[in-house]
C-alpha cells in the first residue's frame, strides 16, 4: 500500500495515465508494443496486426505517448514507440496492495 496519499499534481499525472489506459482500443496497441520488449515497434506493423485503420492508430499511440507510458521516434517515414519502463514501474507501485 501507498505510504502516504497522493497530493494534487501526482494525482493529476496518474489519472492522465490510467485515462489513457482505460481504453480498449489503447491496450489492444499497448499490448503490441510490450509484447516486443525493449524492441521499439513500427506504427507500420500495428496496422496490420490490428486491422485498425492508420488514423486510429495514430490517435491512440499519441495518448499514449502524451500519457507518458510510450515514447516516439520517427525514422524516415514512419514512427517507431518503445515502452516506457519506468512509467510501468510507477503504476505498479501505485496498484500495489503489498
Amino acid at each position: 500500500m501507498n505510504a502516504t496519499p497522493l497530493g494534487i499534481a501526482d494525482a493529476d499525472r496518474m489519472a492522465t495515465k490510467l485515462k489513457a489506459l482505460s481504453d480498449p482500443t489503447r491496450l489492444r496497441v499497448l499490448s503490441h508494443v510490450v509484447a516486443q520488449g525493449c524492441d521499439s515497434v513500427c506504427a507500420c506493423d500495428l496496422i496490420d496486426v490490428l486491422d485498425i485503420s492508420q488514423p486510429t492508430i495514430s490517435h491512440h499511440l499519441k495518448k499514449l505517448v502524451d500519457a507518458g507510458l510510450l515514447t516516439r521516434e520517427q525514422r524516415g517515414r514512419w514512427a517507431h514507440y518503445t515502452v516506457v519502463r519506468e512509467t510501468f514501474a510507477e503504476l505498479s507501485r501505485f496498484l500495489s496492495l503489498d
